[in-house]
Parts: C-alpha cells; sequence; structure tokens
C-alpha cells in the first residue's frame, strides 16, 4: 500500500481535521457514494465511536434498499449507523430542496457532522457562483469547518474517493441523478470542467480550490473590521464614509440582526444605493416581509404585513 496512495490521501486529510478541531462528538452523512463511503471508512478508524446516518430522499425507486445498503456497510466499518427519510419539497428546483431536506435531517446531531465533500464539488460550487453572480460570499465556496458542517476532504480529488474505496474493497453506489445533464452540475462536472481542463492545460480545480480559499480569508478579514465597526448602523453619516465592501458588511450584519432571514448579494447591494447611491429612491424588498429605506439620514427596517 503506497504511503502517498489515494487512501493515504484520504486518511491523511481526516487525521489532520481531526486533530486540528478536536470535535468531542462526530457523524458522517452517508450517501452510499464514494465520497462519503470513503469518509466513513477513514473515520470509523480514526475516530472511535463516530456514527453514521445515512438520508434516503425517496427520489428514485429502490432509494429505501440503497440507503439500508450503506448504513449496513457503515456498521460493518465499526459505525453505528441509521437511515432518515426525508420529504424533498419547497422552492428552487429538486437540487436545492433535497439539499434542505438533507441538512434539516443531520442539523439536530450534536457535535460535528461531516460531508463528503472533494475538491471537485469545492470547483464546481466556485463555477456556480461565478455564473450566477452572486458575490464574494459564493466563489468563497464551502469551508472545511462551518459548524455543525466539518468538510474534511476539500483538498481531495474525487478519483481519490472511489481509488480509496477500490482499495478497501468497497462498493460505492452509482447515483443515476449524477449522469443526468438535467442537473446543473452534472453539466459542469462532465461538460464545463473538462473543457476548461483541456483548454488551460489542466490544474483548474485544483486553481479554482485556491482561490475560493484566498477568497476566503479576504472576506473574513473584511467580516471582522465589519463586527468591529463602532458607528450607528443606521445613520447614514456614519455609513457614508465607509470602504463600500465594508459597509455592505456593516449592512449585512444589521439586517440579519434585525430578522431579515437571508439576503441575495443584490438586495443588500440595492440597501447598499440607499447610502452610497441615494437619488431618492424608494424602499427595499427584503425577504421575510421587510422592507428597507431612508428617511431623515437613516436607514429603517420595517416589517410589512402581508
Amino acid at each position: 500500500m503506497s504511503g502517498n496512495g489515494p487512501l493515504a490521501q484520504v486518511r491523511t486529510a481526516v487525521r489532520r481535521f481531526l486533530l486540528e478541531h478536536r470535535p468531542e462528538r462526530v457523524t458522517v452523512a452517508v450517501s452510499g457514494g464514494a465520497d462519503s463511503l470513503a469518509l466513513a471508512a477513514v473515520t470509523a478508524k480514526l475516530a472511535p465511536g463516530a456514527r453514521a446516518v445515512v438520508v434516503d430522499h425517496g427520489l428514485q425507486p429502490g432509494s429505501a434498499e440503497v440507503a439500508a445498503r450503506a448504513a449496513r456497510t457503515c456498521a460493518e466499518l465499526g459505525l453505528a449507523a441509521e437511515v432518515r427519510t426525508v420529504v424533498v419539497d419547497g422552492p428552487g428546483g429538486p437540487e436545492a430542496a433535497a439539499r434542505r431536506a438533507r441538512y434539516a435531517a443531520l442539523r439536530p446531531e450534536r457535535g460535528l457532522v461531516l460531508l463528503g465533500h472533494t475538491r471537485d464539488d469545492q470547483a464546481e460550487t466556485v463555477l456556480l457562483g461565478l455564473g450566477r453572480g452572486s458575490g464574494p460570499r459564493s466563489i468563497a465556496g464551502m469551508r472545511p469547518l462551518d459548524p455543525p458542517w466539518g468538510r474534511p476532504l476539500l483538498g481531495v480529488p474525487r478519483a481519490a474517493t472511489a481509488a480509496a474505496c477500490a482499495e478497501l474493497g468497497l462498493e460505492p453506489w452509482t447515483d443515476p441523478h449524477n449522469a443526468d445533464p438535467a442537473f446543473t452540475r452534472v453539466r459542469l462536472r462532465t461538460e464545463v470542467l473538462p473543457l476548461l481542463e483541456d483548454v488551460l492545460q489542466g490544474g483548474v480545480a485544483d486553481a479554482l480550490a485556491r482561490t475560493a480559499a484566498q477568497l476566503r480569508e479576504d472576506c473574513d478579514a473584511l467580516d471582522e473590521l465589519a463586527a468591529a465597526f463602532d458607528g450607528d448602523c443606521c445613520a447614514v453619516g456614519d455609513l457614508d464614509g465607509l470602504p463600500a465592501a465594508l459597509r455592505r458588511r456593516v449592512l449585512r450584519r444589521w439586517l440579519l440582526a434585525e430578522g431579515v432571514p437571508e439576503l441575495s448579494d443584490s438586495h443588500l447591494r440595492s440597501v447598499d444605493a440607499l447610502v452610497g447611491d441615494w437619488r431618492g429612491q424608494g424602499g427595499v424588498w427584503l425577504a421575510g416581509g421587510f422592507v428597507a429605506r431612508r428617511a431623515h439620514g437613516r436607514l429603517i427596517l420595517e416589517a410589512v404585513q402581508a
């Protein structure tokens, strides 16, 4: 067995993550695919007492059997495992709805929930953010640690997890949705990234992951400065002298603290325009039934009854 082969890559990544963060309790989210199965196998050896949760989305015929098989494999690896069945519905398409349902099923776990996202998943996330113009937070990708979520494999290529499973004699499940071009991520994975790798002569996934890491550092620094802002978040005079990137972060903290449930980049920029590009415009409608407006040199946030 090579000391720096695929299985060793996975093992080293998980060991470093666990040593750095030292979670009191570890749960592995397992789909039965190669990424989560390799993560589960290595975690079982490195974190005694860890457990596994398999989420059955019920989106395909036979999903219950697939989930049960994944749970049995986890039990054979030494992880206490259970299956949780969810209902996938709501806005945003099946990918977003399935993700919401999956995270909701996993969130009650104590400690850290380890997810099998790889470097390739990170590259796809960065490309999605770029294509949608979602702002630096989206392009910064997924964080290795975002409690309760932990992603030890963000620096490991997807090919390594498949090879690690083969090395361990594990047979991962192949989700047919991962080959369905109706899903945006599938086309990124099978068409866009291979084309970029060809045109740019390789290394694209790694470069996108490095870009995400660099942006996270920049975003974290600006967030720290925003948290240290000691002016009045509603006073235009206090906000107007701040650089736009810092001002938007101060406004974001204020809006979230006031109960706005979520903020898109376009909404945040519209609120920022009430300070930095004031032309007497009207209020900005936000999620949760809120409206932000400017009056008498101050920003006002109002809850509007439907």
